[in-house]
């Protein structure tokens, strides 16, 4: 009879392991699917205007989701422990197609950042983002002594190389998405605050002097009174401002933006969330938030929970550059921070965005899935 039991309790808990964390699963299938139809929505007006068809960008984008899910499945079946042999050389990889895009990359609205491969564009910058999450999860997750000479080589010398070859497409926003990733994970392995201060303290003044190109800083002026020039720099937030107080509390309706026709550029790219937040309103907007939030919780509860520091160190480094990049958008679209350029996972239009969130996502649920198994098998051991 305790035989029976015990075999029973085996297959729930292998059924129960394919659907861990669901919160999260189902909270990201939300987003990609509220991405899929503002997409479609925004998107839609210009490829008429382009004379092709109004399912291009869409087409285009469940490429992407559909690669992304793929990759979502196998990283959450690939145990996590096992990428720490990967790491180096997928980190060389991203410094490869990052050169590939300054030798020979396409450029779109001045900034060469993406490389063409048959039907296909990537963004190298993107892999970018788990590229230095597991360098440096792999590196803190024993002691956060910065000044290591081991650091500099495994770790340091590729994320340098990265932040430079971005810094020349150019590409600020992600420089800002990647350091701040970074510093939240030496921060949360218990590194130096003081450190952080200092190091910021000094790099900052720095970056603003000598490291901004004359576009970016326009940005910083234009966010702080767009209406002193409404049909140049601060025309994008002006129009995008314009459509949140078009939406109201409930929105015009699905479809029905008006600022997406003419007036808001890049409506299924960085300014989406304007988009939605006219045709869907205070609650579509709501909405989104909660599901960010959601996987913020999640992430931050997979990380809490896991037995090992580089797991943690791990959950915490995507669930933050995941999130963080999600509100940074949201903020963007608001005029709460100066415009960066940066999409919204899942949800704006980007195949490589898209593959690597559902990628970083499948390393979580991988996390969670050997939570799972490490509190079943000491409740096993309990009850024997």
């Amino acid at each position: 009879m305790s035989f029976q039991n015990s075999e029973i309790e085996e297959t729930k808990m292998s059924q129960q392991n394919m659907q861990s964390d669901r919160p999260l699963l189902v909270a990201v299938i939300f987003l990609v699917v509220i991405g899929m139809m503002a997409i479609f929505s925004a998107s839609a007006p210009k490829c008429i205007d382009m004379g092709v068809s109004p399912l291009k960008f869409l087409i285009q984008q469940a490429l992407g989701v559909a690669i992304g899910f793929v990759l979502l499945r196998f990283f959450s079946n690939f145990h996590y422990k096992k990428l720490m042999a990967y790491t180096i050389p997928f980190a060389y990889f991203v410094v490869a197609m990052l050169i590939w895009v300054k030798v020979g990359g396409v450029t779109v609205n001045g900034a060469q950042r993406w490389i063409n491969l048959g039907p296909i564009s990537l963004q190298p910058s993107e892999f970018a983002k788990p590229a230095i999450v597991l360098l440096l999860a792999g590196v803190f997750y024993r002691n956060t002594e910065v000044f290591d000479q081991n650091k500099f080589v495994t770790a340091y010398l590729p994320i340098f190389i990265m932040l430079g070859l971005i810094y020349l497409q150019p590409n600020l926003s992600m420089i800002i998405l990647l350091l701040a990733t970074a510093v939240t994970i030496f921060l949360c392995a218990g590194g130096s605050l003081k450190l952080v201060l200092w190091s910021a303290g000094a790099l900052i003044p720095l970056l603003l002097w000598k490291g901004m190109h004359s576009y970016q800083s326009s940005r910083i002026s234009t966010w702080l009174n767009p209406y002193a020039d409404p049909l140049g720099a601060g025309y994008n937030v002006i129009q995008s401002l314009v459509a949140f107080a078009s939406g109201g509390f409930w929105g015009v309706g699905y479809g029905a933006s008006k600022q997406k026709l003419a007036w808001l550029p890049e409506a299924h790219t960085d300014f989406i969330y304007a988009v939605i937040g006219e045709e869907h309103g205070f609650i579509g907007c709501l909405l989104l938030i909660c599901l960010f939030w959601t996987i913020l919780q999640r992430g931050f509860l997979i990380a809490t929970k896991c037995q090992d520091m580089y797991g943690k160190l791990l959950a915490l480094g995507l669930t933050f550059s995941i999130c963080f990049q999600g509100f940074l958008n949201m903020w963007v679209a608001s005029s709460f921070v100066p415009a960066t350029g940066v999409p919204m996972p899942f949800v704006s239009y980007g195949g490589s965005s898209v593959m690597v969130s559902l990628m970083m996502v499948g390393i979580l649920l991988n996390i969670s899935k050997d939570n799972v198994k490490r509190i079943r098998k000491y409740n096993n051991v309990r009850s024997i």
